[in-house]
């Protein structure tokens, strides 16, 4: 079919807002509708793209846009006028200067009319075979998530074809099923585990694995690629009940195109994220750069909602008020042999994965490390390290792969943005011990560590300075004063745990001159450096400073 007699088909209503005789003589292979800035990953040529507009946000949109589909090959394109009324002039511009046809599509009419007329064009008497179930795949998956998404795919793969099929993240975590198809207990993991092994080697998809007895067939769905140790750690896989080893070629490509339908809606989901992605970023900058609590305040209330939608409002507290969750913090890192600069949206996307079962968290990612705020419950108990990593450990380390490592920490919960400065460093610390033992994969979290600088970080920034001034600012005085090294005499007594010889010997002075500098610390604050409290006082401040 061309698109010429597309354009004279009386029952679509196609205008032609761009393209000449020449152009409208192209052949039409298939169709893919999309919404997506960039489908190149999608299109093979041939195609006729319908779009619903959703990605156009002003001028400048269509110029990239047009130029993707041009250098993809795309027959021509169709454009809905639903969303704004009339399809924008600067998209129908571009498409005359790349010379790509342009339809208008009116508000009555379907994007799946369209679509099913193409489909039975181009099929013409195979709409019995299987690529006219995939076509069928094809337009549900297009129609967007009231379609019912992956699982709408899974059940005509049931129904039409008897296959049982699920499609599962990269550590067995089931993200669709059919209706009647749910993933039985642990294999879900064994699966993810057996395809980690394999795509180890290198060897490409599909995977032929027995499992319990069962042969299955695993298909890896694409993700945005990279290096392929990141893909093999984040992309989905379709798992179907059957032995692809017998298909015939035809029907392994027509496999691949579920796949790829099904990578679209993964990202769809992807896109999801991007708002409590931003929000981390943006709460990660403003503890980076130092700024005020009441600023890391305001966007955490931003992100709570967003994390929690169904947070009610508390009750006495006022119109409007929510009670906003307390929060954890978890570090993540990946590292493999030549891993790649990029290696942070790696680490991001696998602590999403990891925290899912658990909760929602907005994960950032800076300088190759992954970064989570996790809402938790004022009166609930931390989500730890082991829980995190226990039931996914052995496939995670198949997917690493020699010499490949993933290290995770988490921090105590905190109940305000006071805290969170802390809480991040404490995590951090927390992944740096679980850095330092064996093993591919290794957490820790904060009930592992018992250390007063970790505890440190958690004293609000007021606090710290009022605490510090007035034990220290009367030494620092004396010492502008008079040179005397006060401070310095003080650190030295404190690190000499209070032994008058130890502390005259690293200082090189007299014991009775390190009396002196000690009463006239103990004269200017008052304090008894005899008193244990009055030491760790000291102590504290110092370390505070």
């Amino acid at each position: 079919m061309r698109l010429r007699t597309l354009l004279a088909t009386e029952s679509l209503g196609l205008r032609l807002l761009s393209g000449d005789g020449p152009e409208l003589d192209r052949p039409v292979r298939g169709v893919m509708t999309t919404d997506l800035r960039d489908p190149s990953r999608y299109l093979h040529g041939g195609e006729l793209v319908l779009t619903g507009l959703a990605w156009w946000r002003g001028p400048g949109d269509a110029e990239p846009f047009v130029r993707v589909l041009t250098e993809a090959g795309v027959a021509g394109l169709a454009a809905g006028e639903a969303e704004f009324g009339a399809v924008p002039d600067d998209l129908t511009a571009a498409c005359a200067r790349h010379r790509l046809p342009l339809f208008a599509v009116a508000e009555e009419v379907g994007f799946a009319e369209i679509t099913e007329h193409v489909v039975r064009q181009v099929s013409g008497d195979r709409a019995a075979d299987l690529a006219a179930v995939v076509d069928r795949h094809r337009r549900l998956m297009s129609a967007g998530p009231a379609s019912g998404g992956p699982r709408a795919v899974l059940d005509l793969l049931a129904a039409d074809l008897d296959l049982r099929a699920w499609v599962l993240t990269a550590t067995g975590r089931p993200v669709a099923a059919a209706r009647q198809e749910p993933l039985p207990e642990g294999l879900g993991a064994a699966l993810a585990g057996h395809r980690m092994t394999a795509a180890v080697t290198g060897r490409p998809g599909p995977y032929r694995v027995v499992e319990d007895g069962v042969v299955h067939s695993l298909f890896p769905v694409p993700g945005e690629g990279g290096d392929p140790v990141g893909a093999r750690l984040t992309d989905w896989l379709l798992a179907v009940r059957a032995d692809a080893g017998e298909w015939p070629a035809r029907h392994l490509d027509l496999l691949d195109g579920v796949t790829q339908l099904i990578a679209a809606e993964r990202d769809r989901r992807d896109a999801a994220r991007s708002v409590p992605r931003r929000l981390a970023q943006e709460v990660l900058h403003l503890l980076a750069g130092g700024a005020p609590a009441a600023e890391t305040a305001a966007r955490l209330r931003v992100a709570a909602p967003v994390l929690v939608p169904e947070l009610p409002e508390a009750a006495g507290a006022g119109r409007g008020a929510v009670p906003y969750p307390h929060w954890q913090v978890a570090v993540a890192r990946v590292a493999w042999p030549d891993a790649a600069p990029g290696a942070g949206p790696v680490a991001r996307a696998l602590l999403e994965e990891l925290l899912a079962p658990f909760t929602d968290a907005a994960v950032a990612h800076a300088d190759g490390e992954a970064v989570a705020l996790v809402p938790a419950p004022a009166d609930g108990e931390p989500l730890a390290a082991e829980a995190v990593l226990g039931p996914v450990r052995e496939v995670l380390a198949a997917g690493l792969g020699p010499g490949g490592r993933l290290t995770l920490g988490m921090s105590a919960v905190v109940p305000s943005a006071e805290g969170l400065r802390g809480a991040l460093e404490e995590a951090r610390h927390a992944r740096r011990v679980a850095a330092a033992r064996p093993g591919p994969v290794s957490g820790a979290g904060h009930e592992e560590l018992a250390s007063h600088v970790l505890l440190l970080p958690f004293v609000p920034d007021d606090v710290r300075r009022a605490f510090t001034a007035r034990l220290l600012e009367p030494l620092r005085d004396y010492d502008r004063r008079h040179r005397a090294g006060l401070v310095a005499t003080l650190e030295a007594f404190l690190a000499a745990d209070g032994s008058w010889t130890k502390c005259a010997a690293r200082l090189h002075v007299h014991v009775n001159t390190l009396r002196y500098r000690v009463g006239r610390i103990e004269q200017l604050t008052g304090r008894d450096l005899g008193r244990l409290e009055d030491k760790v006082d000291f102590f504290l401040a110092l370390r505070m400073n």
